[in-house]
This record gives structure tokens, sequence and C-alpha cells, in this order.
């Protein structure tokens, strides 16, 4: 099957309307956030690199709304559903440091990206590519894991406060994106089944487990990366 076949069907279509407006929006407030962490960087080189952080999600949000624009989808109209329940979860875990800030840059926007990663694992070749492409890490693996690293090297004191709050945010994450995938019945059919064809594949209960027991290990290994205890 080609990829118009796919988008052939309506309701995959809005699914992967669905897909492409959650993930826009998500890149969208990324870089907001990381443009407000650029500000409050204790230095100028450490300003600098979250800046170009920023830029580079902004990029990706920019390839997802290029690539609704093609399909005929309206971007304003597919990242609409999103807004409020993403503005909410960033609400629930404000950060109250800097270093704060850049551990939910990459653990709890990690755990997002692991998820959708798991649903382009549904869809057709070219929307999987395109997926894949707007949440490749833009560097900000290497660049959190050195610079908390380093502080806590600084001041080990930091490091429960820090391991504390990752076990927050990827208990706030998971909830986030189980709520999602449920309230979106288009959204919840790329993982089940349903639209696409019948040839599609989709994931059963025992795999949907498999996926979050996956997701959960990620976070772990990520935490671990910055020498914090998940």
């Amino acid at each position: 099957m080609t990829t118009d076949d796919w988008l052939a069907d309506p309701q995959y279509r809005d699914a992967v309307a669905d897909l492409l407006g959650v993930l826009a929006y998500g890149e969208l407030t990324a870089f907001t956030r990381l443009a407000g962490d650029s500000e409050l960087s204790p230095s100028q080189p450490l300003k600098a690199a979250v800046a170009g952080l920023a830029v580079a999600e902004f990029r990706h949000y920019e390839i997802l709304v290029a690539r609704m624009a093609e399909m005929g989808i309206d971007p304003e109209a597919a990242m609409a559903p999103f807004i409020a329940p993403i503005d909410a979860f960033h609400e629930r875990t404000r950060p109250s440091s800097w270093l704060e800030g850049l551990v939910k840059a990459y653990v709890g926007d990690g755990i997002a990206t692991d998820f959708y990663r798991e649903i382009a694992a549904y869809v057709d070749p070219s929307t999987q590519s395109l997926v894949h492409s707007a949440m490749e890490d833009v560097g900000q693996a290497e660049f959190v894991v050195k610079v908390v690293r380093e502080s806590i090297k600084a001041d080990p004191k930091i490091a429960g406060r820090l391991a504390l709050w990752g076990r927050r945010l990827v208990g706030e994450a998971l909830s986030q994106a189980q709520q999602v995938a449920v309230e979106r019945d288009a959204l919840a059919s790329l993982l089940v089944g349903g639209v696409g064809g019948a040839d599609r594949p989709s994931a059963d209960l025992a795999e949907l487990g498999r996926m979050f027991a996956r997701l959960t290990d990620e976070h772990t290994r990520r935490m671990g990366r910055l020498g914090l205890a998940a």
C-alpha cells in the first residue's frame, strides 16, 4: 500500500491529523519553554546553547505544519484539541529552577517522544519517517546530561531533589499520554486498528502493556544517564 492508499481512508486521515497535530503543538511548546529557559541560564554560553535547542524544536514544528498543509489538513484545527491538555500538563509540571527545567526537557519530553515513536510503528511509511524526523534528538540529551552531572558533582545535595522531580515527571507524562490516546478516538485507532485497511498493523492489549513497560524502562535509562535514581 502507498501512503495515498492509506490516506484514502477518511478515518485514517483523521488519525494522522491528530498525530501530527499533537506533535506540532508539543514541538511549539517545547520551543517556547526552552526559549524561556535560555533567559534563565546562569551564563552566556549556556544561554546560547539552550537557545539553539529552542530553535531546533521550532524547526521541527515548521516541518510538521508544512506536512499538514501539503496534506490539505488545517494545522490550527489539528492542534486545537491538544492545546488544553498539553498546557495543563505543563502547568502541573512547572519547574521551580533552571535545572528542573532542563531535566523536564530531557525526561518529560523524552517520555512523550518515546510514546509517539511507538504510535508511529502503526502508520504509513511516509508519516512514520516524518514523525521520526520531528522527534529526533536535537542535542538536548548530551547537553542536559553534561550540565546536570556537573551540577550534581558541584553540589551533591541537589541529586535527591532532581530524582524526586524526575519521578514526578514520569508519572504525569505517562498519565498525560494515556489520557490523550483514550480521549481522541482517531488517535487511539492508530494503536488498536480499525483504520487504514485490514492489513494495517495494530497492537493488542498485551502489546500495549509491553509498550508502556518500554516507556518506563527508557525513562529509567535516562535518569541513570543523569546520575539520578529512578
